[in-house]
């Protein structure tokens, strides 16, 4: 299998750490923002990634989006699961991906913002090249993030680390086992380990986040160390 993806996108991670934990043997190819369209679009007639190129009989030429591509690696090999199968009781099911797309839709966007601001200040010396505070200046433009619209996000950010602190601590999001919904909140909270604010005020968080990229044998993300300080 061969992950299209960016390096440092806390989506693209998502899908790797899915992939880690079903054990499944995968390459990936990095592309450059703003090029990448030529590669991404021609195949799943998008501009996103991650973008997956399964490139096994009876299987889907294009997986595009990592919760498409968590639906795709569950049919294609069940265990360990990500998702509830208990027919019998549907509501552990419709709540792992509620919140799922909770943090798709609502806390990976808003952690997208914090993460970016942050760089694009006190977190340049992270990494001061030209490359990459280019890539980082043509996010903000392209979403809109400045320091107003940031702090809205870290206000999302902490209703959801409430949320986390009520399970997260001693649990599981749903139930009694790991599912799709705490590999999700891993890996779009992941950025916010860079920042030493969170670092400091939730030490549980990212111990948790540690622990399942252990269990999806995916390593943390580049600089992680950085955000301790």
């Amino acid at each position: 299998m061969l992950l299209l993806q960016f390096s440092t996108s806390h989506y693209c991670r998502k899908a790797r750490l899915a992939l880690g934990y079903k054990c499944i043997s995968y390459q990936v190819e990095n592309l450059t923002p703003a090029l990448h369209i030529l590669r991404v679009k021609p195949l799943s007639g998008s501009h996103t990634v991650p973008v997956l190129l399964p490139q096994l009989k009876n299987c889907p030429a294009v997986v595009a989006d990592s919760t498409e591509i968590i639906r795709f690696l569950e049919a294609y090999r069940p265990d360990p699961p990500l998702y509830f199968a208990d027919f019998a009781d549907p509501v552990p099911q419709k709540e792992a991906l509620r919140l799922e797309d909770y943090f798709d839709e609502f806390i990976g966007a808003a952690a997208r913002f914090v993460y970016y601001q942050f760089r694009a200040n006190e977190g340049k010396q992270i990494d001061p090249s030209l490359m990459s505070q280019a890539v980082i200046a043509i996010v903000r433009l392209q979403y809109g993030i400045n320091a107003d619209s940031a702090k809205v996000a870290a206000e999302k950010i902490a209703d959801a680390i409430a949320m986390l602190s009520e399970f997260w601590q001693d649990g599981y999001l749903i139930g009694d086992r790991f599912s799709a919904a705490d590999l999700t909140a891993a890996a779009l909270l992941s950025p916010l380990g860079l920042i030493p604010a969170y670092r400091r005020n939730y030490p549980w968080l990212f111990e948790r986040i540690t622990e399942i990229h252990q269990l999806c044998n995916e390593p943390l993300p580049k600089n992680w160390q950085s955000g301790i300080n």
